[in-house]
């Protein structure tokens, strides 16, 4: 299992579109994720141990910045040949045991991970008004086991902060996670 590191933010890069179908049955756009104030694009996965030491606190975090007007969405984009944990099926059982508050999107061509440059599991694409990039730092200080429950809570401070200013902090720590299980090349 590679741990990565992801790059530093690229500030006032575009959110590429897509297309892709969720746990819900429908296809979803990034337009139809899309937060009056923010969309935060997050690249997840369900048997990634930095992921799963998060989920509570991804959860938490995605519905409170709902009020701030901040919408989210998770996209898998792992082979799940290479990880059963991974497949369609188990990714609407996580959606349904944790009562995701965000469209969870299956990537089976990795195409819009490689559009965004993802890199790890999990990895943040926090997103203003007019979908420019403003942050792509961590979640917490969370890695392999969860941090302590007062840990500061960087993505929400972050993604509240673009809400009402349209811009992220200057100061942003890399998300560290397990890297994307890439498809062989044909």
């Amino acid at each position: 299992m590679v741990s990565l590191q992801t790059p530093v933010c690229e500030f006032g890069k575009p959110a590429v579109d897509f297309a892709l179908p969720g746990v819900d049955g429908r296809v979803w756009t990034l337009d139809d994720c899309r937060g009056e104030k923010g969309t935060l694009v997050m690249f997840i996965c369900n048997h990634c141990p930095y992921v799963k030491a998060i989920r509570d606190r991804l959860v938490r975090d995605t519905r409170e910045l709902l009020d701030y007007g901040v919408k989210s969405v998770a996209i898998m984009s792992n082979d799940p040949s290479l990880y059963e944990e991974d497949s369609f099926e188990n990714m609407k059982r996580v959606a349904r045991e944790y009562d995701f508050p965000f469209p969870y999107l299956f990537d089976e061509t990795q195409e819009v991970a490689k559009a965004y440059g993802a890199v790890c599991t999990p990895d943040f694409f926090g997103y203003n008004a007019d979908l420019e990039l403003q942050y792509r730092g961590r979640l917490d200080a969370s890695r392999k086991e969860a941090a302590p429950p007062d840990a500061r809570r960087e993505l929400f401070e972050a993604m509240k902060q673009v809400a009402e200013t349209g811009r992220g902090p200057e100061e942003q720590i890399p998300s560290m996670g397990c890297s994307i299980k890439w498809k062989e090349a044909p």
